[in-house]
């Protein structure tokens, strides 16, 4: 037989205060919200396996013209990986951060193939998981588009799962805060080496 015994207000304050005090003590300092941010530009809502993403990120990319900064949990996806290509052929600055653990644990990353032809690779090491799924396109121009949600940057994602993402168009203030916080998440990550990958399967197939 359970019992149930009554809260006070004294005993959910001694609560609180030691929740906060486990908090402090593990170190975690969180920075104070971003105010919120007028809505500007146009949004596209897209869900999988109905819509198609995958030919939505690959428009997008198409018409980048100075900057493609990539956060991915999973890149695998080779039409996505040769459209980042296709950027830095046109000389897009095109610079791609990746979990680590993916790389490590022998996934079909597009990363040697990337850094090989040059394009900037950072792997996160730092986090339990790195998942943030972003893709912010000319962030200092007039124009930007930032493209965020659920959908891995794989084949699974477009065929497979049911996913989102919502692509963001002409707001540069939000895309300028989402490109913010992709060069302070490339400040703690590792430069990726393509030449002393020993992984078959991080190839360009």
């Amino acid at each position: 037989m359970f019992r149930v015994f009554p809260v006070t207000h004294r005993t959910a304050l001694k609560v609180i205060i030691a929740a906060l005090s486990l908090v402090a003590s593990q170190g975690y300092a969180f920075d104070a919200p971003a105010p919120p941010q007028a809505a500007t530009g146009t949004l596209q809502a897209l869900f999988s396996p109905w819509d198609n993403i995958e030919g939505a990120i690959l428009s997008a990319l198409a018409g980048a013209k100075q900057q493609v900064f990539v956060q991915a949990y999973l890149l695998t996806n080779g039409k996505i990986a040769s459209a980042l290509l296709s950027a830095k052929g046109r000389g897009v600055d095109v610079q791609v951060l990746m979990d680590g653990k993916q790389i490590k644990s022998g996934g079909y990353a597009k990363a040697a193939v990337l850094a090989t032809a040059g394009i900037p690779v950072w792997l996160e090491t730092k986090y339990q998981n790195a998942h943030n799924k972003i893709i912010v396109i000319d962030p200092s121009t007039t124009d930007p588009v930032l493209i965020t949600g659920s959908f891995n940057f794989t084949w699974a994602a477009q065929h497979s799962n049911a996913e989102n993402v919502l692509i963001v168009r002409k707001n540069p203030q939000l895309t300028a805060r989402y490109a913010l916080n992709w060069q302070r998440h490339r400040q703690d990550a590792v430069r990726y080496d393509a030449s002393k990958d020993n992984n078959p399967k991080n190839s360009a197939k």
